[in-house]
């Protein structure tokens, strides 16, 4: 069947319209004629039988259906745009669409990356935010990394490592003292963290402690937000060490009760069953989990 899809010029020409809400600028930009740029906004008002654009003494304005239809005209305007791009820029390579919890995959996958593309030179990766997961059959990702209990419906997941996380501060939020016991962790500020709702909760039962404000405090997404959060004072924050040598190294995070403790969840790499067979990702799948085992061994007291 048919699909019912305005043509691609018109649709081009309305988003930069509704862009500069000016024909003029439309095809100043588009290197058309302002008539040929009214024609075809005429045509794709035709075509939906929906007036899209309100013509005044001053110009014209879209409707509030025209503003509606170019948000989402730009979006995939925007998409189709990357796609081509990635099909330009990518003959004779296979390329990966990952999507990856960000502070892990700055902290730790990136300074690693290097050498597997280096031994496969011919597979590019693109690196996506992702906190959460999300349903596969909707997005182009091939693969996610993600932090959870493995239970991700219609994929396969592999294991990677644990997270450890410990409370850290700012060195000044606790001065003079360097440490503090948890009864003492548990009267300052605690920062907690979105994806994490739990975290503080868990790290005080594996001391024997109930705390009843444990779910209180500023919520940030981010291991990297609750990071800055903590070097400027805010409070404290259970982040995992390996996430933020860089801080600790430095002294601007000092960790003043070295107590941890391991949750039921960790981080895995995750692949649709669909996408299984797909030599790349298995090379993918093999280098990562060798990578994530050979750190752990490293972490892993002698």
């Amino acid at each position: 069947m048919r699909r019912k899809i305005p043509p691609t010029q018109a649709l081009i020409c309305f988003e930069s319209s509704a862009r500069h809400e000016s024909f003029t600028k439309a095809a100043e930009e588009l290197a058309l004629t302002q008539s040929a740029v009214c024609r075809q906004i005429a045509n794709l008002e035709e075509f939906l039988d929906v007036q899209l654009f309100r013509r005044t003494r001053r110009g014209v304005k879209l409707t509030e259906a025209g503003e509606t239809y170019s948000r989402r005209i730009s979006s995939r305007l925007d998409a189709v745009e990357r796609d081509t791009l990635s099909v330009m820029g990518n003959q004779g390579t296979a390329t990966l669409e990952l999507a990856a919890v960000p502070t892990f995959s700055t902290q730790w996958l990136l300074p690693r990356l290097k050498g597997f593309l280096h031994a496969h030179p011919h597979v590019s990766i693109n690196l996506t935010n992702r906190t959460r997961p999300f349903l596969f059959a909707d997005t182009e990702f091939d693969a996610a990394i993600y932090f959870g209990d493995g239970d991700w419906s219609g994929t396969e997941a592999h294991f990677l490592m644990k997270e450890s996380p410990v409370p850290v501060c700012s060195p000044d939020l606790i001065a003079p003292q360097l440490s503090l016991t948890a009864e003492q962790v548990s009267q300052m500020p605690l920062l907690q963290q979105t994806t994490r709702p739990y975290a503080w909760r868990q790290w005080f039962a594996s001391v024997d402690m109930r705390v009843a404000h444990d779910l209180n405090g500023t919520r940030l997404e981010l291991f990297s937000m609750l990071a800055k959060a903590a070097v400027h004072g805010m409070g404290v924050a259970l982040i995992p060490p390996f996430l933020i040598r860089d801080e600790l190294d430095s002294g601007r995070l000092i960790t003043p009760c070295p107590h941890s403790f391991d949750s039921d969840h960790a981080y895995h790499l995750v692949i649709p069953e669909r996408k299984a067979e797909s030599a790349t990702l298995q090379a993918f799948r093999d280098w990562l989990v060798a990578e994530a085992s050979a750190y752990r061994d490293a972490q892993s007291p002698a």
